[in-house]
């Protein structure tokens, strides 16, 4: 039964010949702009992060490093962002299922919470590598 509900669930809603992929991709895209736009005005920390990362992105390009150098810090602040948006995500989804306290809620929200943190340290760590190699 679970394998029936799964595939059902997967089911294009629109039976028929596939659509262009084109159109799909623009689709997407505006989508993630809606993911984006949500995240920065409903996150806090979000925004804060987003504003570190363009002033240290920027940054990074006055270092006399190299191109795989510069790639690290930039990618490991791009990580940090990704690493966010899946924790706003989690937090999102947990609060649409109840807004009452439950132990198993706190744990998802913890464990996204931590994610974030060890993502920090990651940038952090490849920043002072970079920097103090």
């Amino acid at each position: 039964m679970e394998g029936k509900v799964l595939s059902q669930a997967n089911a294009d809603p629109e039976p028929g010949p596939k659509k262009p992929a084109a159109p799909r991709i623009v689709k997407a895209f505006f989508y993630s702009a809606a993911g984006f736009r949500s995240a920065y005005t409903g996150e806090a920390a979000f925004r804060e992060e987003v504003w570190v990362s363009l002033i240290l992105g920027v940054i990074s390009w006055f270092l006399q490093i190299s191109l795989s150098q510069h790639l690290a810090l930039v990618g490991s602040l791009i990580f940090v962002l990704l690493v966010e948006l899946l924790n706003s995500a989690i937090e999102a989804s947990v609060d649409h299922t109840s807004l009452e306290f439950h132990p198993m809620a706190k744990c998802a929200k913890d464990m996204g919470s931590a994610a974030v943190l060890l993502s920090l340290v990651l940038a952090l760590m490849v920043w002072v590598g970079v920097l103090w190699a």
